[in-house]
């Protein structure tokens, strides 16, 4: 409820922004003309993995891995580090906080684990997993524009090393402060049936035949539109109670939509050439690493999606665009809304009944960040 009206209250000084004329109508127009297919996509991928996970895939995904684990913690963990990771890269962030959390903390009580090490390797993955691919993140979908098209293949290739590191700093600071928990044994709790195999099996092609066409080069709106119209169809005649507007992310979507036009707001009144002087230019390592700390500050301070949109104009080159982008998906793990993710996540946690404070999370938050940014960021300059 709280992001509702957060959303609300931006979605509201955007309007009155273009009703005053702070901002202009073709400024807006061209701001939305951008922003829709993201949206889209954002709204039916959810669709998507909220009806997957209505039918059981995730739930069994996890139950099929701690059979893989063979009795061992740390083999277990590496398991859902691959899943996180596979979850965050083609189904985004979002997806993996809302979905995963709840199949991971259930999955580490059946086995007879602490939840906590399990719980803080997927918010962390969530968001520092996320710079693979475009479809990754909704900073990335963003990013296209900048990058003027560039193919999957190619973002990929720009951003495989940064995004390497940025999986494997978090994951080793986890296994150090966690190692007591993840060098135990344990034996798998009994598997859950499945209600309905019809939809557990369409479900699992839908998110099998997601994966390949979401790079694929097609507008990823369309194989996810295609997927959620599929499942929906499906699941109206066989579990019609299911398709509600819950479903539906339209938080995320009155969120975004504001902090659009807000910050398009901002770019009109010359809030740009103030941060001009703080991010300074070009390619080498310190400049690199001045704009990917500024946006990963920035993204703790108001959120990343806002501070990739401010800094976006300063990112002039290839190379400065993924510097912004590790700054603004791995560096907020500190403060709880610096990504939508990160509140998503600790929401499904609190409703499983498992404690982390925002005080050591912020803590531990202060460790990873710095060191993953800033070692993602040199990756880049390599």
């Amino acid at each position: 409820m709280r992001t509702a009206i957060i959303g609300a209250v931006l979605l509201v000084l955007g309007l009155a922004a273009i009703a005053t004329g702070l901002l202009p109508v073709d400024d807006a127009l061209a701001v939305a003309d951008r922003t829709w297919p993201i949206l889209l996509f954002v709204v039916a991928i959810t669709v998507v993995t909220e009806l997957a996970a209505e039918a059981g895939l995730f739930t069994a995904i996890a139950e099929r891995t701690a059979r893989w684990g063979a009795h061992r913690a740390w083999l277990l963990w590496m398991f859902v580090v691959l899943l996180a990771v596979i979850s965050t890269v083609f189904l985004s962030l979002d997806t993996t906080a809302v979905l995963l959390t709840p199949v991971v903390v259930q999955l580490a009580r059946h086995s007879g684990l602490p939840p906590l090490p399990f719980a803080l390797t997927t918010v962390w993955l969530a968001n520092t997993g996320s710079l693979l691919l475009p479809v990754s993140n909704l900073t990335n979908l963003l990013a296209e524009h900048a990058l003027n098209g560039m193919d999957d293949a190619t973002f990929a290739a720009m951003m495989a090393l940064p995004a390497l590191v940025a999986i494997l700093v978090p994951c080793v600071v986890v296994f150090l402060v966690h190692r007591r928990d993840l060098l135990r044994r344990y034996t798998p709790g009994a598997p859950e049936p499945i209600d309905d195999k019809l939809l557990f099996r369409a479900s699992a092609i839908t998110v099998a035949a997601l994966l390949p066409l979401l790079v694929s080069g097609l507008p990823v709106w369309v194989p996810a539109c295609a997927g959620a119209l599929v499942l929906g169809v499906l699941f109206a005649v066989r579990r019609r109670r299911v398709l509600r507007f819950a479903l539906i992310p339209w938080q995320l979507v009155v969120l975004a939509s504001g902090l659009f036009l807000v910050v398009e707001t901002g770019h009109a009144v010359g809030v740009t050439g103030l941060l001009a002087r703080v991010v300074g230019d070009g390619e080498g390592p310190l400049e690199l690493l001045r704009l990917a700390g500024t946006a990963a500050l920035g993204a703790n301070a108001i959120d990343n999606l806002p501070a990739y949109l401010l800094l976006e104009p300063l990112a002039a080159s290839p190379h400065r665009i993924a510097a912004l982008l590790v700054g603004v998906n791995a560096g907020p793990l500190i403060t709880p809304w610096a990504s939508l993710a990160t509140l998503l996540w600790h929401s499904r946690l609190t409703s499983m009944g498992v404690e982390i404070s925002w005080r050591r999370y912020a803590l531990l938050g202060l460790v990873v960040a710095p060191i993953t940014v800033a070692l993602a960021t040199l990756a880049i300059a390599l």
